[in-house]
This record gives C-alpha cells, sequence and structure tokens, in this order.
C-alpha cells in the first residue's frame, strides 16, 4: 500500500469517527413518524415491509435488534442507520481521495454530505434512506477503483464487487437502477477498450449481480410461514411477488397511486432550489468548478463525466415520475428525501473542486502550503457553519413525540377494542407498541386501507383473533358477487366490540351512516348504533382528560 493510499484510509477512517461522533448523540430513541414505524414492526416480526418489500434493511434491523437487546428496538435500528449514515460519507471521502489524492476535497465531500439537513435528519431514524447512501458511495467508489486500477486482475475483482452492491443495492431501494443503468455500460465499454471483455467474465459479472438479488428470497419465506403478524402483500406466488416488486398496487414507476401532477421545470426548479439552500451556493459554485476542472485530468475526467450523466439521468428521471404535489410541506418532504440520491454526486464534484482549485492555484502561483491551509481554513468553516445551523433540527435525541402519541392513545380505548387505524401516524405507531413492545396485548389492530387489498383478510385474519371479515376484503360495490363486504357488514359482524377508527374513516363508504354514527374520542371516533343514546355532557366529562399531552404545540 502506497503512502497516498495509507493517508486515503487514515483520513476517512477519521472522518466516519467523527461523523459517528456527530450522528450518534442527535439519534432518536423512540419510535418515529412517517415509515420508519412500520420498517421496525417489520423487522420485529420478520414479516414483509410495503412495496417493494426491503428485504436487505428487514434483516439488518433485524439484526442491530438482536446486537443491542437492552435497547428499545427502535433505538436500535435508529442507531443502525446513523451507523449506516456515516459509512456512507465514508465511502464519499475515499471517492474523492481515489480521485484527487487525501485532502480537504475529501473531507468537504463527506462533511458537507453529512451536515446538510436532509442526509442528517434522515438518517438519525430508521428508514431506507441511509442505507441507499451507502450502496450509492460504495459504487461510487468501486467505480473509481476500477478507473484507477493497474492491471486486469485488478479491474474483473473490483467488477465483480461492483455487481455484487449493483444487485444488493437495488434489495433496498429501487432508484438506485437510475445509476445501476449509466454505470454498466461505462464498465463494459472500459472493458471493451482494454480488450478484456470475454463471454466467461460476463457470465462471471452477471452471477456477482444476481447473487445480490439473494436478499429477495426472503419475502416468499416469510409469506409462506406467515408468521408475522404484520405483513404486507402475498408473495407465495409468482405474480404476488412481482406486484410486490414492481410496486403495482403504487404505480411502478410513481412515486404514489395518485393522478396529480407536477411539471417537469417546476420538480428541477424545487431541486434547486434545494441544493442552493441545503448544499449553500458556495458548495454548487466548488461543484461547477470541479466539473469544469477535474475533465482536464486524465486520472479523473472519465469518472467526473460519468457522475455527471448519472446526476442529469437521475435527476430528468425523477423529475418527471415525482407525482407529488410539492406545494404542500407534508408531500414536499416525501419527496425531498429522493433528493439524497442526487446530493451525494454534487457534494462529490464539490470536493473535487476544491482539490482541484488548489492544485490549479498551486500550479500557477506556487505556495502549495498557503493554498492547502487556505482550503482547509475554508472546508472546516463552511461545514461548522452548516453544523450550528442544523443541529437543532436535526438532533432528535429528545424527540419521543409520535411515541407519547400511540402510548396516549392506546391508554384511551377500553379493554377488548378493536382499532382501525388510517395512515402512517396512528397506523405505524400503535403497530409498533403493540407488536414490537407488547402494549395492549387485548386489543386489534384493523388498517383500513389494508382491508380493500384482496390479501390482507387471506394472510392476517388468522393473527388478529376476535375480529369477523363477513367476506375477501372490503369493497362496497357488488359486495354479494365477488364475496367482499361494505363497511356497515365489517361492523355489524364486530358489535361484540367497542370500535375505534383513528383517525377518521376512508372516503367511498357511506354505508354505514343509517346503522352507525361517531362518538368524538380525542383523535379517533368511536363508532356506536345509531339506537344508543348520546349525552353531550356525559360524554365530554368522561373524555376531558383522556390523554396526558405535555408537549407544547409546535415544539418540534
Amino acid at each position: 500500500m502506497s503512502a497516498e493510499q495509507r493517508g486515503s484510509w487514515i483520513l476517512t477512517g477519521a472522518v466516519v469517527a467523527c461523523v459517528t461522533a456527530l450522528y450518534v448523540p442527535c439519534v432518536q430513541k423512540t419510535v418515529p413518524g412517517g415509515d420508519s414505524g412500520e420498517l421496525i414492526t417489520t423487522a420485529c416480526e420478520l414479516g414483509v415491509a410495503h412495496p417493494p418489500g426491503y428485504p436487505l434493511f428487514t434483516l439488518l434491523a433485524r439484526f442491530s435488534m438482536c446486537l443491542l437487546p437492552s435497547f428499545s428496538p427502535a433505538h436500535s435500528v435508529n442507531l443502525m442507520s446513523s451507523l449506516l449514515g456515516a459509512a456512507a460519507c465514508g465511502c464519499l471521502c475515499i471517492t474523492v481521495c481515489r480521485m484527487t489524492g487525501p485532502g480537504p476535497g475529501a473531507v468537504l465531500a463527506a462533511g458537507l454530505f453529512a451536515v446538510s439537513r436532509l442526509s442528517w435528519q434522515w438518517s438519525m431514524v430508521a428508514e431506507v434512506f441511509s442505507l441507499n447512501n451507502l450502496f450509492v458511495g460504495l459504487l461510487f467508489f468501486l467505480t473509481t477503483s476500477f478507473q484507477r486500477a493497474e492491471n486486469s486482475t485488478q479491474r474483473r475483482k473490483i467488477a465483480r464487487w461492483g455487481a455484487l452492491c449493483c444487485g444488493l443495492g437495488l434489495c433496498n431501494q429501487h432508484t438506485l437502477v437510475l445509476y445501476v443503468m449509466v454505470i454498466i455500460p461505462w464498465i463494459f465499454y472500459r472493458l471493451y477498450t482494454l480488450k478484456e471483455l470475454s463471454f466467461v467474465g460476463l457470465i462471471s459479472l452477471g452471477l456477482s449481480f444476481l447473487t445480490g438479488f439473494l436478499p429477495y428470497l426472503y419475502l416468499p419465506v416469510s409469506s409462506y410461514l406467515n408468521a408475522a403478524r404484520w405483513s404486507w402483500g402475498d408473495q407465495t406466488t409468482l405474480s404476488g411477488l412481482l406486484n410486490h416488486l414492481l410496486r403495482t398496487e403504487y404505480g411502478t414507476f410513481s412515486l404514489a397511486k395518485t393522478e396529480t401532477s407536477v411539471s417537469l421545470s417546476s420538480m428541477l426548479q424545487a431541486q434547486l432550489d434545494h441544493c442552493l439552500l441545503e448544499l449553500s451556493p458556495p458548495a454548487l459554485v466548488l461543484a461547477g468548478a470541479g466539473l469544469l476542472l477535474s475533465t482536464q485530468d486524465r486520472r479523473c475526467s472519465s469518472v467526473t463525466w460519468l457522475l455527471t450523466v448519472m446526476l442529469l439521468v437521475y435527476s430528468l428521471f425523477f423529475a418527471w415520475r415525482a407525482n407529488l404535489d410539492i406545494s404542500r410541506p407534508l408531500l414536499l418532504g416525501v419527496v425531498e428525501r429522493f433528493w439524497l440520491q442526487s446530493d451525494a454526486v454534487v457534494c462529490v464534484l464539490a470536493g473535487l473542486g476544491v482539490s482541484c482549485c488548489h492544485t490549479q492555484l498551486e500550479r500557477r502561483f506556487g505556495r502549495g502550503g498557503v493554498w492547502n491551509t487556505i482550503s482547509w481554513v475554508f472546508t472546516l468553516a463552511l461545514l461548522a457553519r452548516m453544523v450550528h445551523t442544523n443541529h437543532r433540527s436535526c438532533d432528535q435525541s429528545s424527540n419521543s413525540v409520535v411515541e407519547k402519541f400511540g402510548r396516549e392513545l392506546l391508554a384511551s380505548v377500553p379493554k377488548d377494542s378493536l382499532i382501525l387505524t388510517r395512515g402512517d401516524l396512528p397506523g405505524n405507531s400503535l403497530r409498533y407498541l403493540h407488536y414490537c413492545q407488547g402494549l395492549r396485548a387485548d386489543v386489534r389492530l384493523v388498517d383500513q386501507e389494508m382491508m380493500t387489498y384482496s390479501w390482507y383478510v387471506a394472510k392476517l385474519a388468522q393473527h388478529l383473533p376476535g375480529v369477523h371479515f363477513p367476506g375477501r376484503f372490503w369493497d362496497p360495490v357488488l359486495s354479494e358477487k365477488k364475496n367482499t363486504f361494505d363497511f356497515r357488514q365489517f361492523l355489524l359482524h364486530n358489535t361484540h366490540r367497542d370500535v375505534f377508527a383513528c383517525i377518521g374513516l376512508s372516503d367511498g363508504d357511506s354505508s354505514w351512516e343509517q346503522s352507525f354514527t361517531r362518538w368524538p374520542l380525542g383523535v379517533c371516533d368511536y363508532l356506536v348504533p345509531v339506537q344508543k343514546q348520546f349525552h353531550p355532557e356525559e360524554w365530554a366529562q368522561r373524555t376531558r382528560d383522556i390523554y396526558n399531552w405535555t408537549e407544547p404545540h409546535n415544539r418540534l
């Protein structure tokens, strides 16, 4: 190992240690909002997560729970995400080191990504994005290593590792395919021009790529065993497995099942605004300088152009297919998480900008030590400012709002209640507390949206003893002919339990309104027969103190 390589690994190790030291104290210790509760519950139960299944994340999350049994399931998986995020930053650092050598540019690339709000925020909770960031970083590192390889043996070895990482990465987040589609032709072209492309080599790369997909075997196995009290879909048939992998229930190339559309230019403008706000204007200027200057360097010009093409392809495709109304803050928050994948390219280009500017200035004016000092001061000052700006919003260590919400809601319902959840907040938080923490074992949780899927009753009814489903699934249209049921029939078959809808009821089925009415119980509705007399004063007295809520409005 050369002195430069040794220095690169030492610098990368130091960067990972620093990011870990920043991230770990900020990790959320309780169940977060969004999809996190579902992902953690899926790992607890060894079930299948929402499409496309995320088998690799599920298995890693389960491993983290076994590794840290003294931590709550949520805390252990959140901690795992933070470590994956730190490792991703290390990959960006070693990528720039391979291209231009160790120095402030490599630190800027890793640090800029680490302390940007999006990366920091989503590394604090149990989400698939930090694992995707790691695979993005690994592909960058392996690509630069392939470019710098000294002989055919090294190139073949790196190419096989890259193929394996491509397969594994696609077991987590499918947006990675847009980078894979750009990298694979480039690798083949490089091998072809070097006269190293052979049939045997292609078979070897193909097998490595397919090996990366092995975690997907977990989906049909889990579905066949059907031991999980919470799981999504039926993957025991080929059509069911493909429906899940291709996200048919959401829309294969869309973010959500909605008719909403946003113009390409509006989405690209929103992404640019995000980069200016979150990564800072100086970083974007440096990224532009890195693109221009590094293309003049034979050592890294090819990889620089490759990264640029990846950025353009990803940004254009995502802007075309992201069908959510970003004028609404909640939906903007859903969309912006996917910009992390393109942010990684921008950060690497910014790191190259620092390194290339340093090299050019030293070559033109001399005084290398002065320019090196200026580069380090600029890098550390920019990162320190971003840490100061983002720390408060990204520090989730004291955030227990979602878990408190779930606990208070469960405590408010009578014994043996049936809770019909709607949406991520009540659904995922209650499932986590009920299945992972064993809270309120007497209640039954039924997801309103899931009841409309044909697999729900067949797969999960056996895990809901005492809940009666009068048909194959909930569908108010022609229910008798299709052996389905409407909401009125469901309520009539479960009058032996107190039934609560949290939060609200799904639209489109008014069959129950003539037979049942709603009494307000905090954020839930108590569904009772219309014959039952309602006494407002008595009910208000009973429900006045149902929640012991101590969080001030808009604290977080």
